[in-house]
C-alpha cells in the first residue's frame, strides 16, 4: 500500500525542514503529547483524540485517505443491500471507516484523491490541499504490446472489500459477456462469504480468471497488463483509486466510477455512468470496438498521466508545496 511510504516521506519532509520528530502509531490509544508541539500531522484515527490535548498555536494537519466516513459507510452498506437484494446473499462488508471528527479538529489537510474526496469533506471549510497519491511500482511503456490481440481482455485489481469496489457487479456484467475476458487480481480467499456467492463466476465460468493475490512486481501481474487492455474498477467510496493508479502505470485504459477518485479524461478512460451490470457491459463494449490505434493512444496517455501525476517525486514535492501555502511553517 502507498501508505506506508508516503508516512515516512511527510516525516521526512519535517526532519529535512529541520523540524525535530516525534513518530506515533495510529494505533496508540493512549499517547498524550507533554511538549509544546508546533506541528501535529495525523491520520483521521486518533487525530481528535491527539488534537485535544495540543496547545492553540499548534498546526493541526490531518491526512485523509479516505472519503469521508459517513460518505464512505452509507455507499458502503448500500452497496452491500443492493447485493443482497439482487442475489439473495449478505456479505460481511470490510470497508467501513470508523466514526470520527479529524476534520473537524484540524486547521488543515491533505487529501489524496481527486474532487470527489474532497467534497465529502467540504462542509467543514476547512483548507484542503491536494496531494497526489504515489505508486509504489513504476512500470516501463510496453513496446510490444499487441493491442489488436488484447483488445477483449480486462482486468479487476483490488484489495479486500471486494463488493465495496464493484467486483460483484464485475464478474455479473462478463458472465453475460463470453467475448469478453476478465482477469480478477485481488486476495479472494480472504472474503469466504463473497467467494462462495460468486463461486461460479470466479471458478466455472470460461472467460473470467481468477489469479488472485498477486505480487505488482511479480512475472504474473506484468503478463496480466501486458496482455490487457483495461482496469474496471467501479468502487462506491476511495481516498485516491491506488489500484487504478498502478493500473495505469501499467498502461492500462482506466473505467472508473466517479467515486473511484481518479482523474479520468476522454484522451486515455471512461467514467461509468452509473455503477450497474448495463453499464459496465456497455464501457466494456466500447472499449473492445475501438480501433486499436485508438486504444493504444488512450493506454499511452493513460501511463503518461501516471508519470507525471503519480510518483513518489510528485507526492515529495507536493507535500512541501502544500506546507509553503501554510503560515507559521518554518521552511
Amino acid at each position: 500500500h502507498t501508505h506506508y511510504w508516503e508516512s515516512f516521506q511527510i516525516g521526512k519532509t519535517f526532519l529535512d525542514l529541520g523540524y525535530d520528530l516525534d513518530v506515533i502509531s495510529y494505533l496508540n490509544n493512549t499517547f498524550k503529547p507533554t511538549k509544546p508541539y508546533a506541528v501535529f500531522v495525523g491520520a483521521r484515527t486518533n487525530f481528535e483524540r491527539i488534537a485535544r490535548h495540543l496547545p492553540e498555536p499548534c498546526i493541526k494537519i490531518v491526512h485523509l485517505d479516505t472519503a469521508h466516513w459517513m460518505f464512505n459507510n452509507h455507499a458502503a452498506l448500500g452497496r452491500s443491500l443492493a447485493l443482497q437484494r439482487r442475489r439473495g446473499v449478505t456479505v460481511k462488508n470490510y470497508r467501513m471507516v470508523e466514526e470520527n471528527w479529524a476534520i473537524e479538529y484540524a486547521d488543515y489537510a491533505t487529501i489524496l484523491g481527486n474532487d470527489f474526496t474532497i467534497d465529502t469533506y467540504s462542509y467543514a471549510r476547512k483548507p484542503i490541499f491536494r496531494v497526489p497519491i504515489s505508486s509504489q511500482t513504476l512500470y516501463p511503456w510496453p513496446e510490444r504490446k499487441d493491442f489488436e490481440a488484447c483488445r477483449n481482455r480486462f482486468i479487476w485489481f483490488g484489495s479486500q472489500g471486494f463488493v465495496h469496489k464493484g467486483l460483484d457487479l464485475v464478474l455479473e456484467a462478463f458472465s453475460h459477456m463470453p467475448e469478453c475476458e476478465l482477469t480478477v487480481c485481488g486476495p479472494i480467499k480472504d472474503e469466504k462469504q463473497f467467494e462462495k456467492a460468486y463461486f461460479a463466476e470466479l471458478y466455472e465460468t470460461k472467460n473470467i480468471h481468477t489469479a488472485g493475490w498477486v505480487d505488482v512486481e511479480g512475472d504474473e501481474f506484468r503478463q496480466v497488463i501486458e496482455t490487457s487492455i483495461a482496469v474496471i474498477y467501479p468502487s462506491c467510496s476511495e481516498g485516491g483509486g491506488g489500484s487504478v493508479v498502478l493500473c495505469m502505470h501499467g498502461g492500462l485504459i482506466p473505467v472508473v466510477s466517479y467515486e473511484s477518485s481518479v482523474d479520468v479524461s476522454d484522451d486515455f478512460g471512461i467514467i461509468l455512468k452509473d455503477c450497474s451490470v448495463g453499464s459496465i457491459k456497455e464501457s466494456v463494449k466500447v472499449i473492445s470496438q475501438m480501433p486499436s490505434d485508438r486504444l493504444k493512444s488512450m493506454a499511452r496517455s493513460a501511463w503518461e498521466f501516471a508519470r507525471n501525476h503519480h510518483t513518489r517525486e510528485r507526492f515529495r514535492s507536493e507535500y512541501i508545496r502544500m506546507l509553503e501555502k501554510i503560515p507559521g511553517i518554518r521552511l
